[in-house]
C-alpha cells in the first residue's frame, strides 16, 4: 500500500511570517509613518510645514497628531502621514 505524501515544510512560511511580525513591532504596527521633533517654536513650525509640503495632505493624510510646550519656548510635537500616495 502507498504511503501519502508528506506535508510539505513550513519553514519557509514561519520565518516569513516573523519577518513581517519583526518590522510591525519596529514601526509601531500600525499603518502610519511617525516622527517625533523637539525644537525651538519657529523651527517647529516650519518642520511641520516641509512635511505638509512634501507629503501633501490630501495624498498622505498627513497631520499633526500630537504636541505640547515644554519649557524655553520648545515644542515637541509627532507627525504621521501614510508611507505611499496611492
Amino acid at each position: 500500500m502507498a504511503r501519502p505524501p508528506a506535508p510539505p515544510s513550513l519553514d519557509g512560511l514561519k520565518r516569513q511570517i516573523a519577518r513581517h511580525r519583526d518590522r510591525q513591532a519596529a514601526t509601531g504596527g500600525g499603518l502610519f509613518v511617525r516622527e517625533t521633533f523637539l525644537l525651538d517654536r519657529i523651527a517647529a513650525r516650519q518642520k511641520a510645514l516641509e512635511w505638509f509640503e512634501h507629503y501633501p495632505k490630501a495624498a498622505y493624510w498627513t497631520e499633526v497628531e500630537s504636541w505640547r510646550r515644554l519649557d524655553g519656548d520648545r515644542i515637541e510635537f509627532t507627525m504621521r502621514r501614510l508611507p505611499t500616495a496611492d
